[in-house]
């Protein structure tokens, strides 16, 4: 019998600082250091020095060298079935470009310029969502045309720029960024991630691997959904593209709803034409790995709105 491929839309690459330093002009090794030192310790502090543990968790596709060669990876993804898979780097730099002491855009490139080079050994199978700064709207739209230029398809952008001191997306500042995108049809990627007032549960949770922590980032992205629909953003942009990455299925349908009913009541939001629930099935996707009870709702959800992933080798990766 003859079997479909699949696509993932969202596997993880192992990513070498030092990898990525031996790419930088040497004069700014000092402030590359620098920088990432500061954001590990901002991160520790938000943790309260609790970290956690792997133990418990099936280590197999870290331990695949698939997380760290192309070729290999090339070869995971066949024993999985697995045609294409878009890939985020495992290293979160937005942060540590907004602490360079110094030119962080050498730096920016020698992220992109690592992952360009992991995915050419089959650009049609290894698709990079690269990440953008928006520090820099006039860096963020010459790199976003370099991107269009060498194939790209997708730029994962903070789920939260208050957190790195800038204007939310519905600001003005960002138009020509959004132009660009729509123009290229490059979709924009928001991966699940960790809200800072969410590490207060980290650092209070009782729980045997932070269960009670590890249940909610998916739901924080709901601020994202909304800041995008009901400022009257994706009017104004209507081909955007967004994808929710790891956010599940299951609760989006109610929150839709309850964004309809807000339109539909007392609230004034005089920059829509359509429904919420019309935006989100226009220009927006969310990926799932497991999820029985979203899939029963998919009806509701969007069948086009959704898509599959193996979050390979993330500890609830379906591989192989």
């Amino acid at each position: 019998m003859d079997r479909s491929r699949l696509i993932s839309a969202d596997s993880h690459v192992a990513v070498s600082l030092d990898a990525i330093r031996d790419r930088v002009p040497k004069k700014l090794h000092g402030a590359f250091d620098d920088a990432i030192s500061q954001q590990q310790s901002e991160e520790d502090a938000r943790r309260g020095g609790r970290q956690l543990s792997m133990d418990d968790f099936d280590m197999e596709a870290f331990r695949d060298p698939g997380y760290r060669d192309p070729i290999a990876r090339l070869a995971a993804m066949d024993r999985d079935g697995v045609e294409a898979e878009v890939l985020y780097s495992e290293v979160s730099a937005f942060r540590a470009f907004g602490l360079v002491k110094g030119d962080w855009r050498p730096i920016s490139r020698a992220f992109t310029d690592h992952l360009t080079d992991f995915a050419a050994n089959d650009p049609k199978r290894l698709v990079v969502s690269y990440q953008v700064p928006i520090i820099d709207i006039d860096y963020a739209v010459t790199e976003v045309e370099r991107l269009a230029a060498l194939g790209a398809r997708s730029v994962h952008l903070p789920n939260f720029p208050s957190e790195v001191g800038l204007p939310d997306y519905h600001d003005e500042r960002y138009d020509r960024l959004w132009g660009v995108l729509q123009e290229t049809a490059i979709s924009i990627s928001h991966h699940l991630g960790n809200r800072n007032w969410l590490y207060d549960v980290w650092r209070r949770d009782p729980t045997p691997q932070l269960a009670i922590f590890t249940s909610l980032p998916s739901l924080a992205l709901s601020e994202v959904i909304a800041w995008w629909i009901l400022t009257g953003t994706l009017e104004r942009f209507p081909g955007l593209k967004i994808v929710f990455v790891e956010p599940s299925l299951y609760w989006i349908p109610g929150f839709l709803a309850q964004l309809d009913r807000k339109v539909e009541g007392p609230y004034d939001l005089p920059g829509l034409r359509l429904k919420p629930s019309e935006y989100f099935h226009r220009n927006m996707a969310c990926t799932f790995m497991d999820d029985e009870v979203g899939l029963q709702l998919r009806h509701l959800v969007g069948i086009e709105n959704i898509l599959w992933s193996t979050d390979f080798p993330h500890p609830a990766t379906t591989w192989p």
